[in-house]
């Protein structure tokens, strides 16, 4: 699975949720800001489970936007080194949406949600009904456009990845089937081709 990296604003959002980010495609960047002394205890105990795959930015300087410019440099930075990474920056301040639209205008995965429990990845590991786990699938795929799994042991894989790996096999040979009802699917022997929705 492609790294996630989160950046999270802790100036403007003091997270819940951080275990959820446990699994091994998580990279965390927590931006302190300079003035701030303190991290919860939930949200230090839960950073030290990811090892170095975590890390604290204590922001150099004051000013209106300076832990946002940090962000920025970060997302800039990683994206150069990893462009196939996907970026999620967590915090309320929707200043950062003009830097999300130019990232995804140069075909930079990113987005911004209020708190960790939003992120796209997070609701999918979450989707426990069929309904909301075919949906989950559906939205993923049509992201994914021409680099679609083209046989079943792959779209199988895919769909594991996707649900971090916690669905047993009948669970996922059940959203297959689901999918090839719905008409998204169509098997023929180990092929699979796509009848997807248009994304923007």
């Amino acid at each position: 699975m492609k790294k996630n990296y989160v950046l999270i604003d802790y100036e403007n959002v003091q997270p819940d949720a951080v275990d959820a980010l446990v699994a091994d495609h998580f990279h965390v960047l927590v931006f302190v800001g300079a003035n701030q002394t303190k991290v919860t205890y939930e949200v230090a105990s839960s950073l030290q489970k990811l090892g170095e795959r975590a890390q604290y930015i204590k922001i150099s300087g004051n000013g209106n936007n300076a832990l946002d410019f940090h962000i920025a440099y970060y997302i800039g930075r990683l994206a150069e080194a990893e462009p196939d990474a996907y970026f999620h920056i967590v915090s309320k301040d929707t200043g950062f949406d003009p830097l999300i639209q130019h990232l995804k205008s140069k075909k930079i995965f990113s987005g911004r949600v209020k708190s960790i429990a939003d992120l796209p990845i997070v609701k999918v590991a979450a989707s426990k009904s069929l309904p909301d786990r075919v949906s989950a699938v559906i939205a993923n795929l049509a992201q994914r456009k021409a680099a679609n799994p083209r046989t079943i042991k792959t779209l199988s894989s895919t769909i594991n990845a996707l649900f971090q790996k916690a669905l047993s096999q009948q669970e996922v040979d059940g959203i297959i089937a689901e999918l090839t009802r719905k008409g998204v699917v169509t098997v023929n022997q180990t092929k699979v081709s796509y009848s997807l929705p248009n994304t923007p």
